[in-house]
């Protein structure tokens, strides 16, 4: 099937409240120019020099999603356009955020990355140290970033009940932070194998590659 049927396909399946991130990470412009024109606006990389170059060659309408692990050292390459960025996993990587937005006199949405994997390779925080950082003076003298919701990487397994576990304890922590941070409107979670699972669990984004775009190419 072409990328335009793949991703009709999977809006299809998709309740209104589910945004779809289209996950465009090492696929030529061309397959995203296809996604494009066949109506997806929401694109997720997961390196910024990648996203950057995707981003001065396509349309300025579009919404760039960092979802892979950031480096404070390379945020000021994506400050004047990012539009989402899914893994904040420290204070200090929120701090860098602010300080690049506000060079843009802009504010930088954030998710916050929570840790519910059993693998040690995943990133993210926990929920008591979510609420620290919410709870903390330095937090509230940031102006240019704003808290919209929390992330979540579920193991990678094929035990269907481990990951729906991972997944609920996600939107449980999404329900303690919201009480605390009223500006917590989004849970991602779901990937291409796991979204109607995710969905069903709560997940009001979902991050999709391989099923719209076809498998990935690392030769590059």
């Amino acid at each position: 099937m072409s990328i335009q049927d793949n991703l009709n396909k999977i809006n299809s399946q998709l309740p209104e409240h589910v945004t779809l991130v289209a996950v465009s990470k090492t696929k030529p412009v061309s397959d995203l120019m296809e996604a494009y024109n066949a109506g997806q606006r929401i694109f997720g990389e997961n390196k910024i020099q990648e996203m950057v170059e995707k981003y001065e060659q396509m349309p300025n309408d579009i919404e760039w999603h960092m979802i892979g692990h950031v480096q404070r050292n390379k945020v000021k390459y994506m400050a004047e356009f990012v539009h989402l960025i899914h893994g904040i996993d420290s204070l200090k990587l929120l701090k860098e955020v602010d300080k690049q937005a506000k060079k843009y006199d802009r504010i930088i949405n954030c998710l916050l990355q929570i840790k519910i994997a059993k693998e040690d390779s995943k990133f993210g925080m926990s929920l008591s140290h979510a609420k620290e950082l919410l709870r903390s003076e330095e937090f509230s003298q940031l102006n240019n970033v704003n808290i919209s919701g929390v992330m979540g990487m579920a193991t990678f397994t094929t035990n269907n009940s481990q990951i729906e576990q991972e997944f609920k304890r996600l939107k449980t922590t999404f329900d303690e932070l919201k009480s605390i941070q009223h500006s917590i409107e989004i849970i991602s979670m779901g990937m291409s194998g796991d979204y109607q699972l995710a969905i069903d669990c709560g997940s009001t984004m979902i991050r999709v590659g391989s099923s719209i775009f076809g498998s990935r190419n690392y030769s590059n």
